[in-house]
């Protein structure tokens, strides 16, 4: 099936009505843009070490809105992820504290990181190899065991 308009906006559609979940699109993307960079400058253990030593200082060199820093320091996974950030940056963040991708993934989810882990197990039933890893059946169904 051609990638047409049409099947653009049937595609952010479905993926708007996961629960717990945003479509991070260009607008997303530009808010949370000072967020992203921020977590992308973790890569330098001097950053992580500049940002632990004084998170507020470290946040206003990249400017970050008060959304964002509000989120930060409460270690708040959906309010980050409201105000713009990407799991994939945000990853950088969490590793600071000792968390990995499923452990946000369980924060975004409100469940233990346990039943986030049976839930994406529980998701390759749902998964057609012949469609390029498409997910089947009602979308629901892929968030009920949180």
């Amino acid at each position: 099936m051609a990638w047409g308009h049409g099947r653009l906006e049937a595609d952010r559609a479905l993926r708007r009505a996961i629960p717990g979940t945003a479509l991070f699109d260009g607008d997303l993307a530009a808010r949370g843009f000072a967020l992203n960079a921020m977590c992308h400058s973790f890569n330098n253990a001097a950053n992580r070490a500049a940002f632990v030593a004084d998170e507020q200082a470290y946040g206003d060199k990249f400017g970050l809105t008060g959304p964002q820093r509000a989120a930060v320091a409460a270690r708040d996974v959906p309010a980050m992820l409201a105000a713009g950030g990407n799991v994939y940056y945000l990853a950088k963040l969490a590793g600071i504290f000792g968390l990995n991708v499923q452990d946000l993934g369980a924060l975004q989810k409100g469940c233990s990181v346990a039943q986030f882990k049976a839930m994406l197990l529980a998701q390759r039933a749902w998964v057609d190899p012949a469609l390029d890893g498409l997910h089947l059946g009602p979308v629901a169904a892929l968030w009920e065991y949180a």
